[in-house]
């Protein structure tokens, strides 16, 4: 191998040799209890000698994320109907196709599917992807919590004996603003991180507020769309005053605070100028 050759041709080269492993299974690293290298990592500039050693780990078969995504964010749009247009085998006979005397289940009908709706717009059209690929067998456990968890709120928020937020109006009105304003700030973001990567680039590049407000965020937290996506959450919480829904809101923040740490640390592992002022998720605290 020469010394010039990035972990992406090594991958290639190894795949000629052994076809069962396509490149997108395999793991290569230079110690077996270490990180996987990095496609564009370039072998005479990693911490070796005239000569390497190099492991590799099977990762099983993969799925492209983009398929993953589709499928992740499908299931609860039309799981929700089947709650929503209460079909005979949910509610039982009686309430077959009645519709809520509730405007308000009728607008977090709307509110459920528009999220979902603009998260498979933005798997098609704006996420890149710096990792291709993910475990098939991740794809059981990723459904079964979304599929899962759509089905166990739209139960109640659908069901014949719900009952409307305690506030009434001016909660609903306040919850459906603050929806509005979390999507579209989580939208903006992903457009700005998307932009990050314009040309196929994979490189890692520190994000920086733009023009459009909504980006300012990045002034204060590391990953502003897990910030604008609990909020999406806390504020549908707010609107249906519903505890599958408050359960299904507190298990997404503490995966994205998870999810949020580790590419803070990473950013700050990898960039000495990394903004100071910023925190994981939210400003000033976490």
């Amino acid at each position: 191998v020469e010394p010039n050759a990035t972990i992406r041709e090594i991958r290639l080269m190894f795949h000629k040799l052994y076809p069962r492993w396509y490149p997108a299974r395999q793991s290569i690293k230079l110690d077996p209890k270490g990180k996987s290298l990095r496609d564009e990592e370039i072998l005479q500039h990693l911490p070796v000698g005239t000569t390497a050693t190099l492991y590799f780990k099977d990762l099983g078969p993969q799925i492209g994320w983009t398929t993953v995504f589709l499928i992740e964010y499908t299931g609860p749009l039309f799981i929700y109907f089947l709650f929503y247009f209460r079909m005979p085998f949910v509610y039982g006979l009686d309430e077959r196709f009645t519709s809520s005397p509730h405007p308000v289940v009728n607008l977090a009908c709307i509110c459920h599917s528009f999220h979902y709706i603009k998260r498979l717009i933005e798997t098609v059209f704006v996420h890149r992807f710096s990792h291709g690929t993910m475990p098939l067998r991740n794809i059981v456990k990723n459904c079964l919590y979304y599929w899962g968890f759509a089905a166990w709120l739209a139960y109640y928020i659908n069901h014949p004996l719900y009952t409307p937020p305690s506030y009434g109006k001016k909660q609903i009105n306040f919850a459906v603003i603050m929806f509005l304003l979390c999507e579209a700030g989580n939208f903006s973001i992903h457009v700005a991180l998307s932009d990050l990567q314009r040309n196929g680039s994979k490189t890692r590049k520190i994000p920086y507020p733009t023009k459009n407000p909504f980006t300012w965020l990045f002034f204060f937290v590391s990953c502003p769309n897990y910030t604008y996506e609990v909020g999406t959450w806390i504020s549908f919480t707010i609107m249906t005053q519903c505890v599958p829904v408050g359960l299904f809101t507190l298990l997404c923040f503490i995966q994205m605070t998870v999810w949020a740490k580790d590419k803070h640390c990473t950013y700050l592992r990898e960039f000495k100028d990394y903004p100071s002022l910023r925190m994981p998720i939210i400003p000033f605290l976490l």
